[in-house]
């Protein structure tokens, strides 16, 4: 960049324009303001910090915190832990005894055929040693 376009835009930045705010119907000023794109930058800017640390004072600092998802106490993770395992067993244990009566509705129905295993084993003999 050279030093024309460099001073340029920072002359740019720091021009002075008038915002006047007027009477529609009488065309009476109520309200002028000298401004300038750097003013407007730099308020603008506060104003987004100003505003995001409300935001974030608000929420740490009061009960609003509890809404967060993903926040909470230590113990409230720990016993929702403890829930979630018991819950899975749970599930676990009723799958398992539902199959276990289906099956001796099965039997006692005498619906069941018997699927028996036809593989053949290959058991090597022990070598017995002439000591």
């Amino acid at each position: 960049m050279s030093k024309e376009t460099e001073n340029t835009s920072f002359r740019r930045l720091r021009n002075r324009y008038r915002l006047v705010v007027m009477n529609d119907d009488t065309y009476e000023e109520v309200t002028t303001f000298k401004l300038s794109r750097m003013s407007v930058y730099i308020g603008l800017c506060s104003v987004f910090v100003l505003l995001v640390g409300l935001t974030v004072a608000l929420l740490t600092l009061t009960p609003l915190k509890y809404y967060v998802p993903g926040y909470g106490s230590l113990q409230g993770r720990k016993e929702l832990q403890e829930l979630k395992i018991r819950t899975d067993s749970l599930e676990q244990a009723l799958q398992q005894k539902d199959q276990y009566l289906d099956n001796i509705k099965k039997v006692l129905g005498g619906s069941t055929t018997l699927n028996r295993d036809t593989t053949t084993l290959n058991i090597p003999k022990p070598e017995i040693s002439n000591d």
